[in-house]
């Protein structure tokens, strides 16, 4: 519990499903009292990736259910965060309903055209998922920083440990999570001076629907079954689990209170030892 966070307002996208990395930062940030936005495709139009987006109805719940778990504000706003038109939208909701934003954590993210080698890889998907897990970040945070400028606020993005080290037939993400690493430091440099704190989380395994489905595919392609590609996985992380996406919202909120007030332009491994370098 961070008791500096209480009363403040975070927004998340990405945040519609029950068991994504998205709930769970807003859980997080939630328990030291933290009032919700929650944004995630919901009802707009765009393709949610080889993992389904949450609808607006999960959204509708999920907020519900955080509202009455914690005793806060909990709104649900649907955005495709691709699409400008639908950003303005959303900010446009935001700003009849609070006053600023304090924390804003870019998580959306999905992938298409996978699995596939660059010389294969399907140009449309190959931009898509760059869209989506890149230039949403540069979008959101662009429409959402004059709610955020005149007081000390946090932004939070949602890279990966495969935005350092690439993984097979998975380019396009990897090269998406590489820039949002820089993206994330050029942000950390320009608005240190306004007092916002820019930072990047970097999770490795993670027991999400995406690792799911992940799973199948790698096995196949290893001629595996799925419990040896688990196995096989598993030995390659130094505490021998993989992780929760409870423990990469705990990082967050550690990242969106003062606790973290001297961290800036940092991109920080969640993998349980899997990746150890910077």
């Amino acid at each position: 519990m961070y008791e500096d966070l209480k009363g403040k307002t975070a927004l998340v996208t990405g945040a519609g499903k029950k068991n994504g990395i998205g709930l769970a930062i807003a859980a997080n940030l939630a328990s030291s009292g933290c009032h919700l936005i929650l944004a995630d495709l919901g009802s707009e139009g765009q393709d949610g990736g080889v993992v389904a987006a949450g609808s607006a109805d999960e959204m509708t719940k999920n907020a519900s259910d955080l509202a009455s778990r914690f005793d806060i504000r909990v709104t649900s706003v649907s955005v495709d965060v691709t699409s400008n038109d639908s950003i303005a939208k959303m900010v446009t909701a935001v700003s009849s309903a609070v006053e600023r934003i304090d924390i804003l954590c870019n998580n959306a993210g999905a992938v298409f055209g996978v699995p596939n080698a660059v010389h294969t890889y399907p140009e449309a998907d190959w931009m898509k998922t760059i869209d989506v897990n890149l230039h949403s970040v540069f979008r959101v945070s662009r429409a959402l920083l004059p709610l955020m400028f005149g007081q000390p606020a946090v932004i939070i993005n949602t890279a990966s440990r495969g935005g350092k080290v690439p993984p097979l037939f998975n380019g396009a993400y990897a090269v998406a999570k590489a820039g949002v690493i820089m993206l994330t430091k050029v942000m950390a440099k320009e608005l240190a001076g306004a007092g916002i704190r820019v930072n990047a989380v970097c999770p490795g395994q993670i027991h999400t629907d995406l690792e799911d489905w992940r799973a199948p595919l790698e096995a196949e392609f290893q001629g595996q079954t799925v419990e040896e590609r688990n196995e096989a996985v598993r030995r390659t992380i130094p505490l021998n689990r993989v992780g929760t996406p409870d423990e990469v919202g705990r990082l967050v909120a550690f990242l969106a209170s003062e606790a973290s007030a001297y961290i800036t332009g940092q991109a920080i491994n969640i993998t349980g030892g899997q990746l150890m370098e910077l």
